[in-house]
């Protein structure tokens, strides 16, 4: 069947691209390719997703409603994957106009493809932050997310809300996953990992924020395109329970629902770079810092329901995947 994957460029879309062209999928990407960060990094990736015959790939902004709305009019997609976004929460407090241009305008434009063709299942990034700085461990989809730190949470919160109304009103089938820190080779350069390992291999110090003591439900990214997949085979329902008293905030009366993807465990920032360390066989110069604007204590995904509903089982711990980051990132540099 032919699947859009938008942001297939980027770093978790390119996995989930991979995977689902190695399964016999025929493969839509959508990605415009901008500069945000290094564009040789998407060039890469790029290149072996078109070394597939199953793929073709689109260069388009989700903000170009005609050529958005012209994409699927003309693939008529069969399931719809919407990775593309402006990441990064520090970013939203420089440029706030840019998430909202492309995580709720960009969005709006897939829900309307998704409502002209009636795709069978729209697939979509959410993320843990969204629970903001809730207190309870681990989060939960059935406690209520309703107060946002930052603008770029705010954003993926509205999408929730977006799935949900196209959900109700024209029968859209949505599922939205909250993706906990996730983290592995094709990264991205403004994550802590990339970050870390370029200033050890250059003898220069890294910044660690939080004084290191930071909890992060650090998620490999072969996991969270395990719970893509097997999501994106199975469809929500409505919710025959749903109870608009008792309101479970993880269901609807509608076919909707969000997830957790998640390792389901707490790992400290000081354990992570630890880590790190061995599999680069140096020691890191620390610059301690406290904790910058947007950011949360603690962060634990409670991954029941994604289990119950999807046979979801996270398999890689942090010494494999920092692992198999470190060894990407020294092949593809030459370091």
């Amino acid at each position: 069947m032919t699947i859009l994957v938008t942001g297939s460029a980027g770093f978790i879309g390119f996995h989930l691209s991979r995977r689902l062209l190695e399964r016999g999928e025929a493969v839509v990407g959508l990605d415009n390719l901008n500069a945000y960060y290094d564009p040789k990094l998407k060039a890469a990736r790029l290149a072996i997703l078109e070394g597939h015959e199953g793929y073709r790939h689109a260069e388009l902004d989700l903000i170009d409603r005609d050529g958005v709305a012209a994409l699927f009019a003309e693939t008529r997609p069969v399931a719809v994957v919407n990775l593309a976004a402006q990441a990064g929460v520090r970013y939203s407090l420089e440029q706030p106009a840019t998430y909202v241009d492309s995580n709720v305008v960009g969005f709006l434009n897939i829900l309307e493809g998704c409502r002209a063709v009636q795709p069978k299942h729209l697939v979509y990034a959410s993320t843990s932050s969204v629970y903001g700085n809730h207190a309870n461990l681990p989060f939960s989809v059935h406690d209520a997310a309703v107060h946002p730190i930052t603008l770029y949470a705010a954003t993926k919160l509205a999408n929730e809300a977006m799935a949900h109304s196209y959900a109700h009103l024209f029968g859209v089938p949505a599922t939205g996953f909250r993706f906990f820190t996730v983290y592995g080779p094709w990264g991205r350069p403004d994550m802590a990992l990339f970050k870390f390992t370029d200033a050890i291999l250059k003898g220069e110090p890294i910044d660690v924020y939080g004084h290191g003591r930071m909890q992060r439900d650090f998620t490999y990214v072969g996991d969270i395109v395990d719970g893509l997949v097997a999501g994106l085979d199975r469809p929500p329902a409505a919710n025959p329970e749903w109870d608009a008293v008792a309101v479970d905030p993880a269901t609807s009366s509608a076919p909707w629902r969000v997830l957790n993807l998640g390792a389901s465990r707490r790992v400290e920032l000081m354990r992570y770079i630890e880590v790190l360390e061995e599999k680069l066989g140096r020691k890191a110069t620390l610059n301690l810092m406290p904790m910058q604007p947007g950011d949360v204590a603690r962060t634990e995904a409670d991954t029941a329901e994604t289990r119950a509903v999807l046979g979801y089982a996270p398999k890689t711990t942090i010494e494999e995947g920092v692992g198999h980051f470190v060894d990407w990132y020294q092949e593809y540099y030459g370091v």
